[in-house]
């Protein structure tokens, strides 16, 4: 029989076949881009819906809201006002006519407590929103540099470290002036070395990771490799370090209003009003102090209740 010589037909390859071309790689097509975008919206709406659900952050979101409103709209409904003084009714007890009681000039003190809010919730944001942009921006420097630049900012971060915060804060005041944006600035820079640390901590771990190592060899800027490669994903810390810091400023603030070098006279402030009026509990006048007080206590509890929440809902 003769053989045959026919070639045979070239067809496609067999997918099992080892030698066959392996297929080019195009460009993504819709749906791979979409399943790209979506995995990171998808993991934050996972942990939007993980926060809420936990009793922690809608007890502290409660208190805080309450807060707020008292600090935009307290003056439409606070029963009397704030800085009214009737002489005639100094040091009255809490009663229906007034709730609080009433202080040694005879103002109410649940209209103070209620408008008090405003200044303290003015200031505190504002205050951390600042202190965590230059903290940010130090911290991403020093962990991202390193050498003679994180030596240099290191040490002068350890020397702000140093030094009694409450003693930086009067050199700052005594030289500006007690006014709120004074505050703000003071409790701002007080907070910006203690943010820098906790950010260039994070960013170490980071450094030496394969994203970064590639960014560097497509030739992005610093720049660009340290806000826009770096951090985001170092947020999570800085969410936390802000929310913790918030608490503190709440301290901050009152404290510095106690001491007189906060929120001045008359103004309705929580710090100012238990300055002015520890001594009557001596005399048996505990509302004066009291509300204030637990007016301080509750802003500061909630802000906690809210970081513990948003820190456990990160590190699941």
């Amino acid at each position: 029989m003769a053989e045959s010589h026919f070639l045979d037909e070239p067809g496609e390859p067999s997918p099992a076949d080892p030698l066959a071309p392996l297929a080019p790689l195009g460009p993504l097509g819709p749906e791979a881009v979409a399943v790209a975008v979506a995995v990171p919206v998808m993991r934050a709406q996972t942990r939007w819906h993980l926060l809420l659900r936990r009793p922690t952050f809608g007890v502290g979101g409660g208190i805080l809201l309450f807060w707020v409103v008292c600090a935009i709209f307290g003056h439409l409904f606070a029963p009397d006002n704030p800085l009214a003084q009737q002489l005639l009714s100094a040091n009255a007890a809490p009663s229906g006519s007034h709730w609080f009681g009433t202080d040694p000039l005879g103002r109410d003190v649940l209209s103070r407590v209620i408008v008090g809010a405003r200044d303290i919730l003015v200031i505190t944001p504002l205050a951390t929103v600042l202190g965590t942009i230059l903290g940010t921006a130090l911290g991403l420097a020093m962990g991202y540099f390193g050498g003679a630049i994180d030596l240099i900012a290191g040490r002068l971060v350890e020397a702000v470290l140093a030094l009694p915060a409450v003693i930086i804060a009067f050199l700052f005041i005594v030289a500006l002036g007690p006014s709120t944006t004074t505050l703000i600035i003071v409790i701002g820079l007080i907070f910006t070395p203690l943010i820098a640390r906790t950010v260039r901590a994070a960013v170490l771990t980071e450094r030496n990771l394969d994203y970064l190592s590639s960014a560097r060899l497509l030739g992005e800027k610093p720049g660009r490799i340290m806000f826009g490669e770096i951090l985001p994903n170092v947020m999570p810390a800085i969410l936390v370090e802000f929310t913790v810091r918030l608490g503190y400023a709440v301290f901050a603030v009152a404290t510095l209003s106690f001491l007189g070098f906060g929120v001045q006279p008359p103004t309705p402030d929580w710090g100012a009003d238990i300055a002015a009026n520890y001594s009557g509990l001596l005399a048996g006048y505990w509302w004066q102090t009291l509300f204030p007080a637990l007016a301080i206590a509750s802003l500061v509890t909630s802000v906690n209740l809210i970081t513990d929440s948003i820190e456990q809902v990160l590190n699941a």
